[in-house]
């Protein structure tokens, strides 16, 4: 242990390169120069500039690269990126299908029919026709109630309506206060009304 210390330690005390002092070669900063600085200024904005003229010019150009290069592709690459789409528009649109399946057969008992359609795998519903299998979807909405009976709709009963101690008014026919300031007010005046 003690030997590790002291390699540490010499490590420590040596500069690193990067720590070390840079070498002065002679050469000292120059003052800054307004006129100097303006004239760099003024190259560079001018390089810039004709930097953006020939981006505009190219940019046709590349442009017209692209549609040789798609006018090169094959029938069959232009025909396959063509099926690709339609197949990914397909199969948006059949989520979209099942996921209003599953909502509206939800509707009957779930108090939200879009926390059933968030937590069933939409794509299980599908056969390779696009058919619908809406027994699977019942049978996997009764279960899913069952594990989670919170998401169930509230029973339908009659409604008994709630009392609200704030409506109508008080047995002497004067409203009661119902606001701490309104009860404190009259608690205040109560008491300057006994002197």
């Amino acid at each position: 242990m003690p030997e590790e210390t002291e390699q540490t330690e010499q490590l420590a005390e040596q500069p690193l390169e990067s720590e070390a002092a840079p070498e002065v070669d002679g050469t000292e900063e120059e003052p800054f120069d307004r006129k100097r600085a303006e004239a760099a200024l003024r190259k560079k904005n001018s390089e810039a500039e004709n930097l953006r003229k020939r981006l505009k010019e190219l940019e046709p150009l590349a442009r017209k690269a692209q549609e040789l290069e798609d006018a090169q592709k094959t029938e069959q690459q232009r025909l396959a990126e063509q099926l690709t789409a339609a197949q990914e528009r397909t199969a948006k649109a059949a989520r979209a299908a099942v996921a209003a399946k599953v909502e509206a057969l939800a509707a009957r008992t779930f108090a939200d029919p879009e926390d059933a359609a968030g937590a069933l795998d939409l794509t299980a519903y599908v056969d390779e026709d696009g058919v619908i299998d809406a027994e699977a979807i019942k049978a996997d909405l009764d279960e899913l109630l069952q594990r989670k009976p919170h998401w169930a709709k509230p029973e339908a009963g009659p409604r008994s309506p709630r009392p609200d101690r704030t409506q109508g008014s008080s047995g002497n026919g004067n409203r009661t206060p119902n606001t701490p300031e309104a009860e404190f007010a009259g608690f205040l005046n109560g008491l300057l009304d006994r002197r």
